[in-house]
């Protein structure tokens, strides 16, 4: 169809769709899916070619936050009945990571729930850093420890992070209705301060919580604007005993449509499927990796993932390579000479794109997903617990 000519042209390019190209994606009917993953698919590997970049979670401090984000298991107030923790040690976390790397992923995200970090935490995180690095040649940092006090970003990246996640989750214009107790302008502060550091930053979104596909767009063409080298797409994992528990808007057709559409949007991005995706895309994960090149092996935070030999399995089924530890994974012209966070073509300075803001639209019609309650397992190995890690 000339709709998806016309995206696979501008992704080639790297021009930004208009807003009307990237709602008619998500407003493709499913006798479609095949032809829009398949067109979406022509740009994830001009960019990426059949490589498949794993990410690997440790989860530092588990539970307990004092933040009220309605889809989050370890939220104020959740009755979910995840595991709760303090700090992991350092070498504890390092043993952690080392499953993971074991089991062929290349950055290891180090995840502590919270508000955001005192500067001791900084400094804790800083040694659990500095202990996986001297035990794991060329591995990849990247840590998740919410909202940003000034210096704290270039802390890390004197720590040895390579990059930092916070993520923008939903619209500006609906953001208040999934979280009070901080705003979106202090999650787009975050991104910038890590971008203003030289760390590569990281920041996606999470699906199915009830939003627009207005809402949908918003929120990627946001991203967008920020420019971050990686783009995690969560889809929301409803876990009783949160306030999103029964929000089950999603069928496999709908993720790979959204899924697309960050492509499109994001072209030369580094985008990951993250959180949800056993739980949505289903048998249709495979498909997900023509237009995803990273993904999260074996479990998630509080959640269990598919066993990591099947996500190695379902790579090489797929006809998709491991990204190995000496290749880069952004395309050339996002890596500039003398290093710096990757994003910025020409050597432009981190964190100076502003973020554009729109309004909230009307929920479009989708037929309601089947509850697969099933599907959603409580993490109960790996870090904080005695039993060994799923990768």
């Amino acid at each position: 169809m000339d709709l998806l000519n016309t995206l696979v042209d501008k992704g080639l390019r790297r021009e930004l769709p208009t807003r009307e190209e990237a709602l008619a994606v998500l407003a493709t009917s499913d006798d479609d899916v095949v032809d829009v993953v398949a067109a979406a698919g022509k740009v994830r590997r001009h960019w990426f070619g059949r490589r498949v970049k794993l990410n690997y979670l440790v989860n530092l401090k588990s539970g307990l936050c004092p933040e009220d984000c309605s889809y989050c298991s370890q939220r104020l107030g959740s009755k979910a009945g995840i595991l709760k923790y303090t700090w992991l040690k350092p070498e504890e976390a390092s043993k952690a990571a080392a499953a993971g790397l074991a089991g062929g992923a290349k950055r290891v995200c180090l995840v502590a729930s919270g508000r955001g970090p005192t500067d001791r935490d900084v400094d804790r995180v800083s040694d659990t850093i500095k202990a996986i690095k001297d035990e794991n040649e060329n591995v990849e940092v990247c840590a998740c420890l919410g909202l940003l006090n000034d210096g704290q970003a270039e802390r890390l990246r004197e720590a040895g992070a390579d990059a930092y996640n916070h993520n923008l989750n939903t619209s500006e214009g609906t953001y208040g209705d999934i979280t009070t107790t901080h705003t979106y302008a202090d999650r787009v502060d975050t991104v910038q301060k890590a971008h203003a550091a030289g760390l590569s930053a990281c920041s996606g979104l999470i699906a199915g919580m009830g939003e627009s596909d207005e809402d949908l767009i918003d929120v990627v063409f946001a991203l967008r604007a920020l420019d971050p080298d990686s783009v995690p797409v969560n889809f929301l994992i409803p876990f009783e005993g949160t306030p999103l528990a029964k929000e089950w808007n999603l069928t496999p057709q709908r993720c790979l449509r959204i899924l697309a559409m960050v492509r499109f949007v994001c072209p030369d991005a580094e985008v990951r499927i993250a959180g949800g995706r056993e739980v949505h895309l289903r048998t249709m994960q495979p498909l997900a990796l023509h237009l995803a090149n990273s993904i999260f092996l074996g479990d998630y935070l509080t959640s269990e993932g598919q066993a990591g030999k099947a996500d190695l399995d379902m790579i090489a089924d797929a006809g998709f390579e491991v990204e190995g530890a000496g290749e880069v994974t952004l395309p050339e012209h996002r890596v500039p000479e003398g290093g710096g966070c990757g994003s910025h073509e020409g050597g432009g300075g981190c964190g100076s794109a502003s973020t554009p803001v729109a309004a909230a639209g009307s929920a479009s019609v989708e037929t309601p997903a089947e509850a697969r309650t099933d599907l959603v397992t409580v993490r109960r190995r790996g870090a904080g617990t005695d039993l060994a890690p799923n990768a």
